[in-house]
């Protein structure tokens, strides 16, 4: 009987604790929700690794014009 008590305890303690967290994330995350915080992490992913693939481009043709290399490479 005290084991039971005590696992239910436990439970309910862990859900309280599970709750106050749940609720701590949202409202750190802002009124926006998590949908859009991770819809604005993604674009921001995607934005830097463009930027990343404009650069490699253009070094590749800085690259290509000291090596005196007209040509553009084949895909």
């Amino acid at each position: 009987m005290i084991k039971r008590l005590f696992w239910l305890a436990a439970g309910a303690a862990i859900g309280v604790v599970a709750i106050r967290k749940v609720a701590a994330m949202k409202s750190a995350v802002g009124p926006e929700g998590l949908n859009r915080a991770v819809g604005r992490l993604t674009d921001t992913v995607a934005d830097f690794a463009d930027a990343m693939r404009e650069g490699m481009h253009e070094r590749e043709n800085d690259l290509r014009a000291a090596l005196g290399i007209d040509s553009e490479p084949r895909s």
